[in-house]
């Protein structure tokens, strides 16, 4: 038995591990071609990107792990089902389920690290991911002039550049627009052509300019007539500097501003955030109760005591205010009606608040089940992926995939809907959140069973066989 546990667990291990690799470099492509336009042409140090894709490779192991583990149990599986050595082992008197035992144990011991790995780690990359991918979607382009584009990169100017060469710093028929509030006077540029660098510290771009001639208009002295003065001279050769010091350096936020988020904490966290959003949501109803209460009190007393005592006689008589006068009718009436609409109006925001946090401690809720349903996940698809490799028993990279792609992704869709269906309050948190493990398991109970019994589930000429019989027989009841 060591050493079938031996050769299963060495068959095992080396699949997973390719796929696990293979499914991150998947995932982490999909993350640069999401993000491509953020990231590109906006001067980024070599580390800063290498960091940022670290981060969203440890937030993609939650998708991946699952997969791969459904992955890798089918082709270990279905490879030792192809060479017969499936047969061996259970012509030696060792079932199936004792040959899965070994893996089973492995799988026990990948849904531990995975919880560990969803309480502990999981929070911190996520933060460390979304605070970094914010600074660098905020950050603006390093191509601050780009082609026939009005560039207002630089506070106080407006520059465009018709053309450039190849090179990117030789520029063709430039335009400066440039405005100081506080002498009120505006400068226009124009330039055929320049040269565009940065000083050594790159705290300043340098436009060196060539041929071109400058327009200043200023406040006349006459106060009828207010934009009078206007300077023009030409220049064989001048230069504009302009202040990149917080351009070209990517201005990091503090991450104390995102930890208030669900995925930026562990178990203890979010606990206390949901007692929070419940204590919160009893004190508002207690205070909207308080003050429905107050209004109901200082609409009484706002009202004279002999139009109350009327009033309240007409109601016990046919539920109408006759006896009153008419300034009393109209009196009451408006001040009943204002009353109400504040209440109203109050209740109103006072209830969205409450909303709010009702969405919240969903949210959280879902959020405390989501750190065990990944250990689960992991289970419940190896416990689909060993015994259909031992059913169709194929290995390598090819039935396998499509059969565990499309497992994967009926997990996943339920998984997704039940989550959606949580945060919009149709189902409990509980509920949603284990809705697609409580479907799969079942399913990969029975395919155990079948798995154990040699079942010809997927084996296509037993279909054919069974419509042929069916055809036939339907054919001679008709003759």
């Amino acid at each position: 038995m060591k050493k079938i546990h031996l050769l299963l667990l060495k068959s095992f291990i080396r699949p997973f591990l390719v796929t696990f690799l293979i499914v991150m470099f998947v995932l982490l492509m999909l993350f640069l071609f999401k993000y491509i336009d953020d990231l590109i042409g906006k001067g980024f140090e070599w580390y800063i990107i290498v960091e940022l894709m670290v981060y969203a490779s440890a937030t993609n192991v939650q998708m991946a792990l699952p997969l791969s583990v459904l992955l890798s149990s089918i082709m270990t599986y279905g490879s030792l089902g192809e060479n017969y050595e499936l047969v061996a082992i259970k012509s030696a008197g060792i079932s199936l389920r004792r040959a899965m035992a070994p893996m089973l144990v492995v799988v026990a011991i990948l849904s531990v690290a995975a919880f560990v790995f969803s309480d502990y780690m999981l929070p911190i990359a996520n933060l460390k991911y979304y605070s970094l991918l914010y600074d660098a979607r905020q950050q603006k382009s390093a191509n601050f002039l780009p082609e026939g584009v009005f560039s207002s990169s630089f506070p106080g100017y407006v520059i465009r550049v018709k053309r450039k060469d190849p090179d990117g710093q030789t520029l063709y028929d430039i335009m400066i627009y440039s405005k100081n509030p506080s002498e009120n006077n505006t400068i226009v540029l124009l330039a055929k052509s320049g040269k565009m660098y940065r000083t050594p510290n790159g705290l300043f771009l340098v436009l060196k300019l060539k041929d071109g001639v400058r327009y200043e208009e200023a406040k006349g002295t006459n106060n009828f007539n207010y934009r009078q003065k206007l300077t023009r001279f030409r220049f064989k050769e001048t230069e504009q500097k302009f202040d990149i010091s917080g351009l070209s350096k990517m201005k990091r936020t503090d991450e104390s501003e995102f930890k208030q988020a669900l995925q930026m904490m562990n178990l203890q966290q979010i606990n206390d955030d949901e007692h929070k959003s419940r204590r919160q949501i009893d004190s508002s109803l207690q205070v909207n109760f308080k003050l429905i209460t107050a209004y109901i009190k200082y609409y009484s007393i706002k009202t004279s005591p002999d139009s109350a005592k009327k009033y309240a006689g007409a109601i016990k008589g046919d539920k109408s205010i006759p006896n009153l006068k008419i300034y009393e009718q109209l009196s009451i009436i408006a001040s009943a009606s204002s009353e109400a609409r504040s209440i109203q109006d109050l209740l109103k925001n006072r209830g969205e608040r409450v909303t709010e946090l009702s969405k919240n401690v969903r949210r959280a809720r879902l959020e405390f089940q989501k750190k065990f349903t990944l250990s689960a996940a992991c289970i419940a698809l190896f416990l689909i992926g060993a015994p259909l490799g031992a059913i169709i028993r194929k290995g390598g990279l090819g039935l396998p995939v499509v059969v565990s792609v499309i497992f994967f992704l009926i997990f996943y869709i339920i998984s997704t809907i039940g989550e959606k269906a949580v945060k919009d309050g149709d189902l409990s948190p509980i509920l949603g959140s284990w809705v697609a493990i409580t479907i799969i398991t079942p399913i990969g109970t029975f395919l155990s069973y079948k798995a154990a019994t040699d079942s010809v589930i997927f084996d296509m000429e037993v279909y054919k066989r069974f419509f042929n019989k069916l055809f036939k027989r339907k054919k001679a009841e008709v003759s």
